[in-house]
């Protein structure tokens, strides 16, 4: 296919999106400047001269329809290069990546090798597809990936082909974790007395917590130009450090609760250029039984040599498949890629992360299409006509063999005959391996093969002087060790990690912390644990009953352990608990209460004086109580007063110069007057006609009820 073509060659295409005409053509360089790109115009060759354009300068959708007749249909052999959905909650957001990403890898490299495309231009024309949504890939690499980059692709293309595919696990909070305000200001004091505080009163509540951080770091984060992050920033940290410091926590709050719950106690056009470049594998029921059931029978053929490796498993899974890869690569060594179908033993997580973790490339073949991996399927019908038939419990090859079986079944059933023995079923699972690899090893590999040049297995693997990639037996098995059930994720528990009916107890755990179970093949007491998100190792968990050692022995060197790892994590916090006491959140809360209303500033609000008779006798009251109004006179003295002035008696000469022009009549006075009329009243004496009437109209007015009132409340001091 040519990648430089002319403008006229362009027109005669008639590509959409662009226009179908020579001069429409030279128009459209000319308007998006085309020759800008010097990398992608050059000048023709051939008579005429002229330029030539590189089809990269079309725009998607004719690059799309260019490729269409050479590239490969973008259908579901690409898609299922993936791993199923993980599912919800089991796996983190930097692994969905990884996996994410690890399929869109694997389905750009079969779309490279069956487009015939130079790389580059394949790459491109796959991007563009993809972002077309012309892939089909599962719904969950789309909404983790929903656009792709050339750029980026490049570089998971290298990265995947250096082997370091731990770097498409992006988790972008990874580098600022741990690294903010609260966990690294002043060499995680903050942490600490949080979590001091903590340990002091498990009931203080987040809001109550961070206002206390605030009153303590507040003015010294202010001095280093730091704030402190919000209630809700806080309290999410505060929760991920309860969590990793929950053990140690629950030892200071409540030890026994501690001691009782957490502390241990216990392709088919794909021609293999050499030795290990393509392997095929696949599996098919047995047609022969054993003694407890039927089996599988997983086949492994590396297409140079057509050597075989076969592994036998009572039920189809993805174990199944890392077992006979573990048995093939210890033999052969490592493949350069495996074709498979789309089996969910094939397509398992586990089984694409072995792949990738290997650098061996996995190859899907389309949905419903044996022919893609011919050879495995033919070699599986050898091993059935040329072995299986041959073993004790065959049940024939179809269903009208398997009929003339189950004839000679009843039979023998009317002759009272067992079973088994009409089956002639005598071989165990274990048995019908050894079977199998004697078979393999001393039938077929020495049976000369037209497709290979009549040269026998065994003959054409040894003639190879291709350096195989060896892999020492002890990795291998350790990155190949086997999952117990719930997918190998244990909770450690107080007892340990429990698997079956066993408990395993391992150090540097914490209780409630999720791990991931590989379980060792050559010891049944030891079992490895990993992080069920990096795949780091964690620790080795050991069951006494099953080692045979002493258990108590066993749990205290763990329990010693735990607690030293306890201690280290808890020396800051304990040490920063030293100076708290009853009243330092009370005391933290009331400082930054009173630093935040120091700030604030109330203005006056508008105002003017309200007065009522009792309000101006109740300045009259203060202000003799002060002392700024003098006392008044007695209360027969100002009666007496009252009535001289009422009848006019004679007043005692003035001094000379000085003249009297009316009497001085106060509230106060008034008052009185009323009160000695009323006391007057009281006694039975009769009171003066004007006496009396002054004293019935003064008792209706809101001066006297105002000081009356006052006077009952406060008797002879509201006279003052």
């Amino acid at each position: 296919m040519k990648l430089w073509l002319t403008s006229s060659e362009i027109a005669d295409l008639a590509l959409p999106g662009i226009p179908e005409t020579d001069r429409g053509i030279r128009m459209l360089a000319e308007r998006e400047d085309w020759t800008r790109f010097s990398a992608l115009c050059r000048q023709r060759s051939g008579r005429g001269g002229g330029l030539e354009y590189h089809v990269n300068l079309l725009p998607v959708v004719a690059r799309v329809a260019y490729f269409g007749a050479a590239a490969p249909a973008p259908t579901a052999g690409a898609a299922l290069q993936a791993a199923p959905e993980p599912s919800p909650g089991t796996t983190s957001k930097a692994i969905q990546q990884l996996d994410a990403r690890l399929a869109v890898l694997a389905a750009m490299e079969a779309f490279i090798r069956a487009s015939e495309m130079k790389q580059t231009v394949a790459i491109s024309c796959f991007v563009d597809l993809y972002n077309l949504g012309k892939i089909d890939v599962p719904g969950w690499v789309a909404r983790i990936l929903p656009r792709l980059a050339m750029r980026t692709v490049l570089s998971w293309l290298s990265d995947s082909r250096k082997g370091e595919t731990q770097r498409l696990a992006v988790d972008r909070g990874a580098s600022r974790r741990g690294q903010g305000v609260l966990d690294a200001a002043f060499d995680g004091e903050i942490k600490h007395f949080t979590l001091a505080l903590h340990s002091f009163n498990d009931l203080y509540t987040a809001r109550q917590l961070h206002e206390a951080i605030e009153g303590k770091f507040g003015a010294r984060l202010a001095e280093v130009g730091l704030t402190l992050p919000g209630q809700r920033a806080f309290e999410i940290r505060f929760n991920a450090w309860k969590q990793e410091f929950s053990a140690g926590l629950l030892q200071m709050i409540d030890p026994d609760a501690f001691r009782n719950k957490m502390r241990v106690s216990g392709s088919y056009a794909y021609m293999a250029p050499h030795l290990n470049a393509l392997w095929q594998i696949d599996a098919s029921p047995v047609d022969a039984l054993c003694e407890d059931g039927r089996h599988s029978i997983y086949v492994c053929i590396d297409v140079w040599s057509r050597r075989l490796i076969l592994f036998v498993s009572k039920t189809p899974r993805s174990e199944a498949v890392q077992l006979l890869m573990r048995k093939a690569i210890l033999a052969w060594g490592v493949p350069d890629a495996v074709k498979t179908d789309n089996g969910s033993d094939f397509v398992a997580r586990a089984t694409v992360r072995l792949f990738a973790k290997l650098q061996i490339e996995a190859i899907r073949s389309d949905p419903f299409a044996p022919w893609q991996k011919g050879y495995v399927e033919r070699h599986i019908r050898t091993f059935q006509t040329d072995c299986a038939r041959t073993l004790p419990g065959f049940v024939g090859h179809n269903v009208a063999q398997r009929k003339r079986i189950e004839g000679r079944k009843a039979f023998a059933a009317r002759l009272g005959q067992d079973e088994n023995d009409a089956f002639r079923v005598t071989l165990t699972g274990a048995e019908l391996q050894a079977e199998c690899d004697v078979w393999a090893d001393q039938f077929y590999a020495m049976r000369p093969h037209s497709g290979i040049g009549k040269m026998t297995p065994f003959a054409r693997a040894a003639s190879s002087t291709r350096t195989i990639r060896a892999v020492d037996p002890d990795a291998i098995a350790m990155l190949l060790m086997q999952a117990p059930d719930k997918e190998g994720l244990r909770t450690v528990g107080k007892n340990g990690v429990r698997v079956g009916n066993f408990h395993y107890l391992a150090p540097g755990l914490v209780v409630g912390q999720s791990v991931f179970v590989r379980l060792d093949p050559h010891d049944a007491g030891v079992i490895w644990l990993f992080d069920p998100e990096t795949d780091r190792l964690l620790a080795r968990g050991v069951n006494s009953e099953r080692e045979g050692i002493d258990r108590a022995a066993l749990v205290a060197e763990v329990r010693a352990l735990q607690q030293q790892d306890i201690d280290e994590k808890m020396a800051a916090v304990k040490a920063s608990r030293k100076d708290i006491g009853e009243r330092t959140v009370l005391d933290l809360r009331r400082q930054r209460a009173a630093e935040e209303a120091g700030n604030l500033v109330a203005f006056p609000p508008r105002s003017e004086i309200h007065t009522t008779p009792a309000l101006d006798a109740g300045i009259e009251v203060a202000a003799i109580r002060r002392g700024d109004a003098p006392e008044p006179a007695p209360l027969s003295e100002a009666v007496a007063a009252m009535h001289r002035l009422i009848q006019s008696e004679p007043v005692a000469p003035a001094a000379e110069n000085v003249a009297v022009l009316h009497p001085v009549e106060t509230p106060g006075i008034r008052f009185r007057r009323a009160l000695a009329l009323e006391e007057a009243l009281a006694r039975g004496e009769p009171l003066e006609t004007d006496d009396a009437l002054w004293l019935g109209s003064y008792r209706a007015s809101a001066e006297y009820l105002g000081r009356k009132a006052m006077f009952e409340d406060f008797g002879e001091a509201a006279l003052r």
